[in-house]
Order: structure tokens, then sequence, then C-alpha cells
């Protein structure tokens, strides 16, 4: 056991010395400040014990034919990254995107069918430039050394330690010879930056529309329940046949009841366009709740005739993250919205948001029973639907 002890104390007192040595041999900073580039690197490596076995140059003889072939490639496909890029802006603001309805204007539907593709088609070619010029460039331009190099214990850097180590940096990025080749530092340039422009656009994109732009249905600041002259807005349930008229009459509904409905025109019948898209608009649905006998709402100030007796209309769009709130507990009062759990007490409250992520309450659909006894909304909502925008007033 002594003699086993002996020999650890004795291997260790080598490794310090070792060390030692080692420190000693350290140049000062004054002599450091005088080495060059390439004396650093090779100290640097010396002293992380690596060996460098291999430090081919790709391109021994420099000029040739193949190198400038090698260079073209390069900013080939960094130019093609730049030029898609900027297609894929191009197409993204300018190329028609509304839907065309291909019996009125089969050339029109036909450009607008390419939206989708094209954006798709020309960021991904982009994003494949970008990605096929990188590694082109490093199989073609950057040396494949082979090192090996000790496993030693790991300790904070020295100031020997980060000059060598810059020193080894730098001289990586001189051996890859991209200091001379302007060609392929500009189309990089081109092309990562109209990259970076792209996706930044892509980002920002659906945030540039003022929402006080434009006016009518189709505006953001509106649904398709806003008003159009004295045409009665009928709520519609969906049957499942985009064709079928079914309108809402207030017996339909028993006792804690609620059913999804649709904004309805009679100029609409017929039409077999507007009615599916009623159907399909995102902010139209809405859930029409008889409550039960015993339940008092708090109702809203300024809304306190939005409900005709105890039937309540609210978006059926969360204002969390747009979700539908398509699960209703009779017993609670509650509507659930099932992708963040998201929970609107409807028996208490004007639909105010009780539990989970969402922070505003449901917008309440004005509703009242014509002469026929059915549903009809008396006027579009007055506070936007769902998360909304930035600049709503509540």
């Amino acid at each position: 056991m002594s003699e086993q002890n002996s020999s650890e104390r004795h291997g260790s007192d080598s490794d310090n010395e070792h060390l030692t040595g080692k420190d000693e041999q350290q140049p000062t900073e004054a002599e450091l400040a005088e080495m060059s580039r390439d004396e650093k690197v090779r100290l640097g490596l010396a002293q992380d014990d690596v060996e460098l076995v291999e430090y081919p140059d790709p391109w021994p003889v420099k000029g040739t034919r193949a190198e400038r072939r090698a260079e073209r490639a390069v900013a080939a496909w960094f130019s093609l990254a730049g030029f898609s890029a900027l297609a894929f802006i191009g197409v993204f603001v300018f190329w028609p995107w509304r839907y065309v309805n291909p019996l009125a204007d089969e050339q029109g539907h036909f450009l607008y069918s390419l939206y989708n593709p094209l954006i798709g088609f020309f960021l991904g070619l982009s994003i494949l430039s970008v990605g096929i010029g990188a590694i082109l460039y490093s199989k073609k331009f950057m040396p494949h050394e082979v090192a090996v190099q000790q496993r030693h214990d790991g300790h904070g850097s020295s100031e020997l330690d980060r000059q060598t180590a810059a020193a080894e940096l730098a001289d990586a990025g001189s051996r890859s010879t991209i200091a001379r080749r302007s060609m392929i530092k500009r189309t990089a340039g081109f092309g990562a930056g109209a990259f970076g422009l792209g996706t930044g656009v892509l980002v920002l994109g659906g945030m540039v529309k003022n929402p006080w732009a434009e006016t009518g249905p189709d505006s953001l600041n509106h649904t398709g329940w806003m008003q159009s002259g004295d045409e009665k807005v009928y709520l519609r349930r969906n049957t499942g046949n985009a064709h079928e008229v079914s309108l809402v009459r207030a017996q339909d509904l028993t006792p804690g009841g609620f059913e999804t409905v649709f904004p309805f025109r009679e100029s609409e019948r017929g039409n077999e366009e507007a009615l599916l898209h009623a159907l399909r608009r995102s902010d139209n649905p809405v859930m029409l709740i008889r409550l039960r006998p015993g339940d008092s709402p708090v109702e809203r100030k300024g809304q306190e005739d939005f409900n005709y007796g105890d039937y309540y209309a609210y978006s059926k769009i969360c204002t969390h993250l747009g979700c539908p709130t398509s699960l209703y507990e009779t017993q609670t009062g509650r509507l659930l919205c099932p992708c963040h759990q998201s929970q609107f007490d409807v028996a208490n409250s004007y639909a105010k948001p009780v539990f989970g992520p969402a922070t505003r309450a449901l917008p309440q659909l004005p509703i009242t029973v014509d002469e026929e006894g059915y549903f009809v909304a008396k006027s579009d909502f007055i506070e936007p639907i769902g998360p909304a925008y930035w600049e709503r007033n509540s």
C-alpha cells in the first residue's frame, strides 16, 4: 500500500514539474506581442497538446481553371438564394391572393391558385441554395486537416490562451481563402441578406395591414354579421348541407341548450358561393345559448339589451388564440375552449374568462326575434373577434 501511495505521489510530483516547466516556457506579454500569427498558432496548438498530422491546401496551385470553376459554382448558389428570396418577397407582396370564383374569371382563379405554391417554392429554394452554397464552399475551399489532441483537464483561459485562440481562428479564416474571394463574399452577402429580408417579410407580412384602412364586412373591423341597409341578418344553423337554409326560432332550444349559428340574408338564397362562404368564414361562428331558469348573468355595461330574454349569443372564437369555444357545460354555465382550457362564465357574467390564458370576454352579438319568430342580429359585434389586433379598444 505504501509503495503504491509513494508511486502516486511521485507521478503527481512529475505532473506538477511538467506543468511548472510548461509555465516557465510560456512567453511574456511583450514576447507574445512580437510573435507572428503563425508562431502563435503553433504555440497555441502546443499548449493544447494538439499535433497537426495533415493540413493540406485545397488549391496548392492558385488560379487554376478548376479553382475558378469551383468559386463560380459557390457564387451561383448564393446568387440563386438571393434572387429566390427577392422573388418570394415579390410574390408575397404583389401576387393576387384574394379568392377568385373560377366560374366568373378562370384566369384570375388560376393566378390566385398559384399564390401559396409560389411563395413556398421560392422561400424553400432560397433556403436550399444558401445551404448548398455553404456546404460547397466548405468542401471546396476549407482545409480538411487531420489533428490529434491529447486529453487533459480544462483550466481557465490565460492571456496566452486567448491570443493563441484568436490566432488560430484568424489562421482558419486565412487558410479558407475567403478574404481574397470577393465574388463569393458578395454573393454570399447578397444571398444571406435577401434571405433574411424574406424571412422578415414572412414574419411581419401579416401584421402590416391597417385594420382601419378598409370598411365593409370584409374588413378587419367587421364580420359577416355586419348589416347592409335594411336587410335582415338571420341566425342560420349548419345542417351539413351548405345549400340548405335552416333558420332558428326561439322554441328550437330547450333551457340549457345551445347551438352554433351563422349569418344568412335572403339575398344569398340560391347563391351557392355566398351560402358556403358564410359557413366557412372564420369570424362568423356564434354560440346561441339558452340559459336555465335561475341563471341571472351580470350584463355588460352598454350591452344590457344584447340578449333576447334568456337567449344569449357570443362569438365562438376564443379571445386567447382563436380556437373554437365548442364545449358548453350546462350545469356550470361555462363555455370551454378545448385548445388551452380557457373557460368563460355565461351563467353569471357576460362570458367573462374565469380560468385559463384568455383575458378578454367573448364578444356578444346583439340579437332579437322578428315578427315571424326567427332570430335575427340587430347589428354586428361592437368589438373585435378573437385575439383581434393590437389597436383594439376593448
